[in-house]
């Protein structure tokens, strides 16, 4: 089993910048791809950002060129840096892991992020 501990969400004006962290711990394979999804109300969960273990990332449209995901895979640990947020940016944001052959997929609680203008 794996665990997946957020932290970091809150309450931000537009234009400011937030910083989301996880933590996973338990049976983590060495690759393995972590990341986050938001999901916004009355909306389909959706990916953020993703980051596998060698390093390859992968950003939705809409997050490209404010947010940047990085990684430490000594400490299984994943980040989102969210910069010019927008009120379009208020969400549930959700860590996952991905890992395994079939793959499995683990959540993290999720943490809100509000961004008001």
């Amino acid at each position: 089993q794996v665990q997946l501990v957020e932290s970091g969400g809150g309450l931000v004006q537009a234009g400011g910048s937030l910083r989301l962290s996880c933590a996973a711990s338990g049976s983590i394979f060495r690759f393995n791809t972590m990341g986050w999804y938001r999901q916004a109300p009355g909306k389909q969960r959706e990916l953020v950002a993703d980051i596998t273990s060698d390093g390859r990332v992968n950003y939705a449209d809409s997050v490209k060129g404010r947010f940047t995901i990085s990684r430490d895979n000594a400490k299984n640990t994943v980040a989102l840096q969210m910069n010019s947020l927008k009120p379009e940016d208020t969400a549930v944001y959700y860590c996952k892991l991905d890992q395994g052959a079939p793959m499995q997929r683990y959540w993290g609680q999720g943490t809100q992020v509000t961004v008001f203008s």
